[in-house]
C-alpha cells in the first residue's frame, strides 16, 4: 500500500514561543519526531507534503478572524517552517511538496486529493499542529475520502491539552485511524 506523510502547519506562528497562535512547548517537543518521520518517508521514496496555513493581512471575511488572532500571514516570519524542519525542507525541495491551505483541512480548496490519487496513495500519516484543529479536520476529510489514516501521537500537539487528548481518542474511535 502506497503511503504519504502530511506535516500540517509546523510553522513559527504555531510553534515558537513568540508565535501568534502557538502551541509553545508541546509543539516544540514534537520537532524531533516530525523531522525523523520526514527523513524516514523521504528515504523510502514516499510522498511528503507540508500543508501550510495561509492568511492575508486584514482579511475580515475569513471565518477564523473571529476565533483566533491573526497568524500565518503571507510574507511574515510566522509563516516560515519551524526549527529543523525548515533546513530539512530546503535540502529536499524537489522531494517535498509545500502547499498553501486557507482552511483547517489540507483538503479544503486545494488539489491535495488529486495529487494523492495520481500517485495511487491509499494511506496517510498525519503529523503536526494543532491536533484538535487542522490535524483533526485534515484527518476527517481523509476519512471521508476513503484514505487509511495513521496519526503519530508523539508528532502532534495543541495549545489545548484537553482538545489534544479528545482528538487522539476521536482519531481511533470514530475515524478508525491507527494512533501510533
Amino acid at each position: 500500500m502506497k503511503k504519504a506523510l502530511l506535516v500540517v502547519d509546523y510553522t513559527v506562528d504555531f510553534v515558537a514561543d513568540d508565535g501568534k497562535l502557538t502551541c509553545g512547548k508541546p509543539g516544540q517537543a514534537i520537532e524531533g519526531a516530525i523531522c525523523s518521520l520526514t527523513e524516514k518517508f523521504l528515504e523510502n521514496g514516499d510522498f511528503v507534503v507540508f500543508p501550510v496555513d495561509l492568511h492575508e493581512e486584514n482579511d475580515r471575511l475569513h471565518p477564523e478572524q473571529k476565533l483566533f488572532p491573526p497568524h500565518n500571514i503571507r510574507g511574515t516570519e510566522g509563516r516560515n517552517l519551524y526549527g529543523r524542519l525548515k533546513p530539512l525542507y530546503e535540502a529536499n525541495t524537489e522531494k517535498i511538496l509545500c502547499m498553501d491551505k486557507t482552511r483547517y483541512s489540507a483538503f479544503a480548496g486545494t488539489n491535495l486529493e488529486i495529487l494523492l490519487r495520481e500517485r495511487k496513495i491509499e494511506e496517510l500519516h498525519i503529523v503536526g499542529v494543532c491536533t484538535d484543529i487542522c490535524v483533526l479536520h485534515t484527518a476527517v476529510d481523509a476519512y471521508n475520502k476513503g484514505f487509511k489514516i495513521a496519526i503519530h501521537k508523539d508528532a502532534v500537539a495543541s495549545f489545548d491539552q484537553d482538545g489534544h487528548n479528545w482528538a487522539l481518542r476521536h482519531f481511533a474511535n470514530t475515524l478508525g485511524a491507527q494512533v501510533l
